[in-house]
Order: structure tokens, then sequence, then C-alpha cells
């Protein structure tokens, strides 16, 4: 079976191009709808710190489709995005099919940014609205993003969207604007409210008791759930001949 998702099979050289304000404090870009404290973990007093990188563990083989499904819908309600199926909607989220070809089997994934630890799409970003944080989560500066869309052909994973259309209706924890590009941030705003006990909404919405096929937590710390449980069982990273080192792990591939 392949762990390769559809995807654009690129990977663009690394440019040196001018890295702007990663840690951009909270502003107002409209009524009501602030830019991430990307600069700040949960108190003005308590920065982000490298000495975290958040990631995620996804059980394929605990996840069905309808699961997948529910990861998906839970993403929307949380950041208010849409879609109807078109290639052009947002797609913080999305539901992959694999099958294989000799048994016929097939199971389905939820894809989503995979937060690396080398991201090219923060390379090609020629405004440095791409960037990652020193706790490993990259995010977009809706501010300086100017719609050129390098950052969505660089990403292997196909993880990122434009905004075509007019926006109404946005939630507070999810700043978008149209003609800027998008893609799952891991719930910051939840890690950066909770920390270590956050649950970003995808793995909310299927996480029961002790099963949890969406494992979430810190890498860098050895005794942490989602790290016991990669040294246990072992974890598929996606592309690996890319060197990218995603924080987000499959296991079943």
């Amino acid at each position: 079976m392949s762990t390769d998702p559809e995807n654009i099979d690129m990977r663009p050289a690394r440019r040196h191009f001018l890295k702007a304000g990663a840690a951009m404090a909270a502003t107002v870009i409209a009524p009501g709808i602030l830019l991430y404290k990307t600069g700040q973990a949960r108190s003005a007093d308590e920065p982000v710190s490298s000495r975290v990188r958040w990631g995620m563990l996804i059980d394929s083989n605990a996840l069905d489709e309808a699961d997948v499904d529910a990861c998906v819908s839970a993403c929307q309600r949380e950041h208010g995005w849409k879609s109807s199926g078109n290639q052009t909607d947002a797609q913080w989220i999305r539901k992959v099919k694999l099958s294989d070809a000799q048994t016929g089997h097939v199971k389905f994934l939820p894809m989503m940014c995979l937060h690396c630890e080398n991201p090219p799409c923060v390379d090609v970003c020629p405004t440095g609205a791409s960037f990652k944080r020193a706790d490993g989560i990259v995010l977009v500066n809706k501010h300086t993003c100017i719609g050129c869309r390098y950052c969505m052909m660089a990403c292997p994973y196909k993880a990122r969207s434009f905004i075509h259309e007019n926006l109404k209706d946005q939630l507070p924890v999810a700043p978008r604007g149209k003609g800027t590009v998008e893609s799952c941030t891991l719930c910051v705003h939840r890690i950066d409210r909770d920390g270590e006990n956050a649950v970003p909404a995808c793995a909310e919405a299927v996480n029961r008791g002790e099963h949890k096929p969406i494992l979430f937590g810190d890498l860098n710390n050895p005794d942490s759930e989602i790290s016991q449980r990669l040294r246990q069982l072992g974890g598929t990273e996606l592309r690996a001949d890319l060197g990218l080192n995603p924080g987000v792990r499959y296991q079943g591939l």
C-alpha cells in the first residue's frame, strides 16, 4: 500500500528570501477578528519555546470513513470554513482514500498540514508570511501573505488552499482573508490556551476514553504519551525521502 498521498511531486530549491515578523502580537484585522498570538503561548509572560514540539500520531487502523468525515466536520466547525467539494475550496483537513491494488483493502486518512521541521512552504515564501513557530507549528501571517501561492506548489502534501471568495461570519480563533493561503494550524488557539492539555478539534471528534486514534502531544518530551507510543509502535513519515521530518505521523501504513 502506497504511503504517498496525491501530491505535487516537486521540491523547489531553498531560496533566501526575507523572513519577516514570525513573532507577531495579536492585531485587529476586522471587527472582532484577531491575528493569532503567534509570539506568545498561553500568557504574555510565557513565550513559545523550542523545548516543546507539538505533533500528532494518527492510527489509520483505528479510523473508518465515518471517523475521518467527523474529523473534517469538526475542523470546519472549529474554524468556520466550508467546502462544497470543489478543488478551489478550503482544505484545512481532507479525506484521503488509500487502496491496495493487490488485496482490494481500502482505508481512509485525514490529511492536513504536517507541520514539518523543515517546511518547504516557509522556504519559498517571498514575504515571510509562511513561518514556523519555535514550538514547531507552521502558520500563515494573513497581514503579509500576498497570495502568490508558491507555498501551495511547494507543499508535497497538498495541505494548503487559497481563499477565492468573499468571507463573512469569521470566527475570532481563525482569522481568514480573501486572496490569502490557509491550512491546518493544529488548533493553535487551543494550544496557546491549554498547553499540554490541548486537544485539536479533529482528535476530540474521534477520541473516546482510552481509545485515541489521534494522539496529540509534545514530541520532544520522552515521557509524553505520543512519544511513548511512537517508541513502542513506531510511526510512518509520509514522503520521508524529502527529509522534512513532519510533526504528524501515521501508524498502520
